[in-house]
Formats: structure tokens, sequence, C-alpha cells
């Protein structure tokens, strides 16, 4: 059964959403909501939205989805300013609806979704201040995101910015590994293919990810994260203050939990 699959048949059969912003609702909010969601399957590389376009459904990124939101420059280079998975959503979430989209939606890693028309989000928000309350809540987190974006690529380096990006990318999807090439890592980060190249390889020799065809997999989170910048852990602390429980558990306590519950060998 593929993503889209599993997500409506649990979203017909009444289960809890594998997006960890509509789980975070109280039930009577998410059974306004319910009724109205969608599932939708969304492959890499579509654009959800481009700069103008209206913006007139909200996207859940279910499971391991990823959705970047990027800046187009005027020689053409773009430029990612937020990554979005499970723990959020992409559109106008604190809007009043059919506003104009500023940046690039494109969704970096194919998977399913559930979206919601504005109309229908809206009628749910004026209804319930709390369900209100917890996307204005989100749409600080994803400020936050930018704004620690913005000093991120002002004053780390290249290294640390690519390993603060492989962490965020796998506490988003759940999984070590990428399915993102070299070239659109650097894309991402706005710099040269080769110097991405070199930077992969550096990190590769050391053992901290592996490479394949079409994607990267992060062999020592622990390692990658003595490399990386502060700034996933200040989004994390921030998301935890306003959203306890939304942002996804890291790759290292991940590994750390799955070796906790193993079976201890006997003698």
């Amino acid at each position: 059964m593929d993503g889209l699959a599993r997500a409506t048949a649990a979203h017909n059969a009444g289960e809890g959403p594998t997006n960890n912003l509509l789980r975070a609702l109280r039930p009577a909010d998410l059974a306004l909501l319910r009724p109205a969601l969608e599932p939708w399957m969304g492959q890499a590389s579509t654009l959800i939205y481009r700069p103008g376009d209206l913006v007139d459904y909200v996207y859940f990124p279910c499971g391991g989805a990823l959705v970047s939101f990027k800046v187009t420059l005027e020689d053409g280079r773009e430029v990612e300013t937020a990554l979005v998975g499970r723990e959020g959503a992409v559109g106008g979430i604190v809007s009043q609806g059919n506003l104009p989209a500023f940046a690039r939606a494109e969704i970096q890693v194919a998977g399913a979704f559930l979206r919601l028309r504005l109309t229908a989000l809206e009628a749910a928000k004026r209804e319930s201040p709390a369900l209100d309350s917890l996307f204005a809540r989100y749409a600080d987190c994803l400020m936050a995101q930018m704004f620690q974006a913005i000093a991120c690529n002002a004053v780390h380096s290249i290294e640390q910015r690519t390993a603060k990006w492989l962490l965020a990318a796998i506490d988003r999807t759940g999984a070590d590994s990428v399915a993102l090439t070299q070239e659109q890592v650097a894309g991402m980060l706005g710099v040269g293919r080769s110097y991405i190249s070199r930077v992969i390889q550096a990190m590769k020799a050391r053992g901290l990810v592996a490479t394949r065809r079409g994607g990267l997999t992060v062999t020592d989170p622990q390692g990658l994260g003595a490399l990386s910048c502060e700034c996933n852990t200040a989004l994390r602390r921030h998301f935890d203050e306003v959203l306890r429980g939304v942002y996804p558990r890291s790759a290292e306590t991940r590994r750390l939990a799955r070796l906790a519950s193993a079976p201890r060998a006997t003698r």
C-alpha cells in the first residue's frame, strides 16, 4: 500500500492523521476539519504555489513528505528559506485566504498530504478560537525558522549548513535517507554543486553520511550533529515552547530509543 493509499484509508477510518500539527488539535477541533480534509499525493518537484498564485488550499505533509519554500533571485538562483514536513503546513494558515503567494512552495520529497480548502479552514477558525490559536502559534514557529535561516546563511559555514539541513530533513521524514541529489541540496543552500560535492565527500570520509544514486543517507547523526550549527536546536527549542510535541524527535533520539527497546542478549 503506497503513502496515498495509507493516508486515504486512515482518513476514511477516522484514525489520527500522520501530520503532527493536525494531531495536536483537540478531538473536537479535528472533527471540524475532518469532513473537508482531502488525501492528496504530491510528487517530487511539484510546485504547490508560485509567486503571485492565489492561495486557495492549505497542505499538511504526512509521513515523509517534505516541502521547501524558495525565493527566486534576479539571476535565476533559488534559495530555500524554510523546510516543512509533518510538523507543519503549507498555505494560508493565518491569512484570510486567497492572498497571493510570495515564495515558491516546491515538494522536495514525494509523499502523501492532507489538504484543505481555505474557506473550510476559515469557517472552522471562526467556530473555534482554540483552533485559530494553534495555527497562529504554528505561524510563529514558521517565522522563527525563517529568522533562524537568515542568521544561519549570514554567519555559518557551508559545512555547518549542509549538516544542519540533512539533520532537519531526516528529523522530519523519520528516515535515515533523503531522496535528494547533491545538486538539489546545493540549489537549496544557494551554493555551487562542486562545493557541496566536496563537503559531502568530506562527510563521507568521516563516516557521517553515505551516498547513493539520487539520495543521501545519514550514517552517524550524532557526529553530524557535532558538525552542524546550533540552528536546529534553537528551532526545536522554540517549537517545544510554543507547540510542544509537534516538532519530530531527532534522529539521534530515535536511534537511542531503538537501542533501548531492542532485546538484550542473554548469557
